[in-house]
């Protein structure tokens, strides 16, 4: 197996240096900062994830001031009260982004959030129980208990609120099979259980938070 020390070298050679490959690397929460951040900005967090897949993410920012109005400031039990009707009359809101399934997934979204609350304490809490070792079971909870967080909308998620996590875009699944460390598609659990599996002994190796790991591999090749 490859070290890690080389795909560093190479992100290091390709970015001209430590320090330019340092200013690309994201930063990773502890877990006492997730555990301080209220639900009401998870559920924002989540919410514009949700949003801006498929659009422009700058068109999506500019709106969201609106949407914080119109989800009352997305407090999960507000809006996990909101009617049909409530929803309904969202449709005719010219400053948001009217579609309906997304729409609807912000209550849905809310009414998972208070649960994870009851049980754990709050969002914060939940995210923070989870190890890195855990990171694709966390993916894999975050599709089951919560609307239109499939796919990459979960990893990607994780990484607006700073929990750790590795993220398989094309870049990083490209650098995995030049460095001979995985060869697939990363999607299923079977496949995900295998890059999780390839990141653990990376993390054993480098001590590095997965995110920065994941975004060296990204940087590593062309």
């Amino acid at each position: 197996m490859v070290m890690f020390k080389d795909i560093q070298a190479a992100a290091v050679a390709r970015n001209g240096g430590p320090a330019a490959l340092k200013k690309k690397l994201p930063k990773a929460k502890s877990g006492r900062a997730l555990r301080a951040v209220s639900d009401d900005r998870y559920l924002s967090a989540m919410s514009l994830r949700i949003f801006s897949a498929g659009l422009k993410h700058s068109m999506v920012q500019a709106k969201w001031p609106a949407f914080e109005e119109v989800f009352l400031g997305f407090e999960p039990h507000a809006v996990r009260a909101m009617t049909d009707e409530d929803l309904e009359a969202l449709m005719g809101e010219r400053r948001i982004i009217r579609h309906w399934g997304k729409i609807k997934s912000v209550r849905a979204n809310a009414a998972a959030m208070c649960e994870i609350a009851a049980e754990a304490g709050g969002m914060g809490p939940w995210l923070a129980a989870w190890a890195p070792e855990q990171t694709v079971d966390l993916w894999d909870q975050l599709t089951k208990r919560f609307t239109q967080l499939g796919g990459n909308s979960g990893p990607y998620f994780l990484r607006m609120v700073g929990k750790d996590t590795f993220n398989l875009t094309p870049y990083v699944l490209a650098a995995l099979k030049h460095w001979s460390l995985y060869d697939g598609t990363g999607k299923g659990k079977r496949e995900r259980a295998k890059v999780q599996e390839v990141f653990n002994a990376l993390q054993e190796e480098s001590g590095l938070p997965l995110c920065q790991i994941s975004m060296t591999l990204a940087q590593s090749t062309d």
